[in-house]
């Protein structure tokens, strides 16, 4: 058969050279046993009978079936190894006198259910180091310092432990508290010493102390008639009526059910008029006392400060309104007096189309969407037309714009919807307090 004219080509130029080497003879790479497999199975699993296909349906299908049961077992699992578990053989035992040997023995009162009580509300626990006495060292060491002396680390320790006091948190704001623990020092007063607490609040840290009577002035409680018990040692205490009465009549207590201890609270956050009868909040000292005094002044200065700054703000925010810029000061000083700070969610619907509303708003952050109702027509399949009431979007309401004002005082509907876009903080006054205005 004749060659190609391409091979035949190759050949006879091959043929003519004759001095070029024939080309070195390369190795097959050998195969090498993989660890993932077992080939004793799997050779035993390629001879199974039944796999031709002269055999019948049924013994192929059971072949079949046998063959895929089997496959698994040629991938041969890894056994887990875990890692070993070192035993203590050296067990250090507690020498005596340490506080490990003195926090396993039992204390004399373990069957004492006080202490469990004490335990459960947050106080010591029955065993073991007490920390908290450390800390309360360093706290009454930290009181002792003048309050330009002290790191700001030693304030944050006064605020956290001021914090800590249910009958003070109840009165003041968390922001109020921290600044008046920067001003507070610590006071002793030996024992015999009646404390008249007219100008403050005191809190006893160390000592017992005995009340001449047992009701105090609470800022929470301005609007109630009754007064309520001083001495409050983070426990609520429950009175039949005549001891009630006898409370509201002024009677003496007998000291050994009125006693004050440690984190006792008695006096006011109020200042007190001078006509007032200064035993009402009168404290003997039956031991030496070391006690922390809130000054009734500082309260009240900051509550006053406080309420000059939010009158500034509600002042500012009127009149940057676009209906207010030309009103004078004195009416807008009328209508801060009225005003109250509400917040919305997004979402929210301030008043909806056809109704009056029952306030008017300043907006003070946020934006409100203003919608209008109509009634459109929409087509059906059948080439019919039908009414349908939509909301079609109108416009916003920003920041230091007012709405509401035409609403309340001629008692006219709103023409519009209004909804709030995002959280808005407003500054609102109510229907009923401008009428009675």
């Amino acid at each position: 058969m004749p060659l190609s004219s391409v091979p035949a080509a190759i050949l006879a130029h091959m043929m003519a050279i004759e001095n070029v080497p024939p080309p070195p003879l390369r190795s097959l790479p050998s195969l090498k046993m993989s660890r993932h497999i077992d080939y004793g199975q799997l050779n035993a699993l390629c001879q199974t009978r039944g796999l031709q296909y002269n055999q019948s349906y049924c013994s192929i299908l059971s072949s079949h079936n046998f063959f895929i049961k089997q496959y698994p077992k040629i991938f041969p699992q890894q056994k887990i190894r875990l890692p070993k578990l070192f035993k203590q053989e050296v067990n250090r035992k507690p020498t005596e006198g340490t506080e490990e040997s003195q926090a396993q023995q039992p204390a004399e009162d373990s069957h004492n259910v006080a202490v469990y009580i004490k335990k459960a509300r947050g106080g010591h626990t029955l065993y073991g180091p007490k920390k908290s006495e450390e800390n309360f060292v360093e706290f009454l060491a930290i009181l002792k310092k003048l309050p330009v002396h002290r790191t700001p680390s030693e304030h944050n320790t006064v605020w956290r432990t001021l914090r800590t006091i249910p009958n003070l948190t109840s009165q003041l704001s968390d922001e109020h508290l921290k600044i008046l623990s920067k001003n507070i020092i610590s006071e002793t007063w030996v024992k015999g010493s009646t404390v008249i607490a007219n100008d403050g609040f005191y809190i006893i840290l160390k000592g017992l102390a005995r009340p001449q009577t047992r009701v105090y002035k609470s800022l929470v409680e301005e609007n109630e008639s009754k007064a309520s018990f001083i001495a409050q040692n983070y426990h609520s205490f429950v009175f039949d009526e005549d001891f009630k009465n006898s409370l509201l009549a002024g009677l003496r207590i007998p000291s050994c059910d009125s006693m004050l201890g440690q984190w006792s609270t008695f006096g006011t956050l109020e200042v007190i008029a001078q006509t007032e009868s200064i035993a009402k909040y009168a404290v003997v000292m039956e031991e030496d006392c070391e006690i922390l005094r809130i000054p009734a002044k500082d309260c009240t200065k900051l509550k006053l400060e406080e309420k000059k700054l939010e009158n500034k703000q509600k002042v500012k925010l009127i009149r940057q309104c676009p209906y207010y810029e030309e009103w004078p000061t004195l009416s807008i000083y009328e209508l801060v007096g009225l005003i109250k700070w509400k917040k919305f969610p997004p979402g929210h619907v301030i008043v909806e189309s056809g109704s009056i509303i029952s306030f008017v708003a300043y907006i003070n952050s946020g934006y409100c969407n203003v919608y209008r109702s109509i009634v459109g027509l929409v087509k059906l399949q059948s080439k019919r037309a039908k009414k349908v009431r939509k909301l079609v979007y109108m416009g916003q309401l920003k920041e230091e714009e007012s709405f509401g004002e035409i609403s309340v005082l001629l008692q006219l509907p709103f023409t519009c919807t209004i909804v709030t876009g995002k959280e808005v903080e407003m500054a609102i006054i109510e229907d009923k307090d401008i009428f009675v205005a």
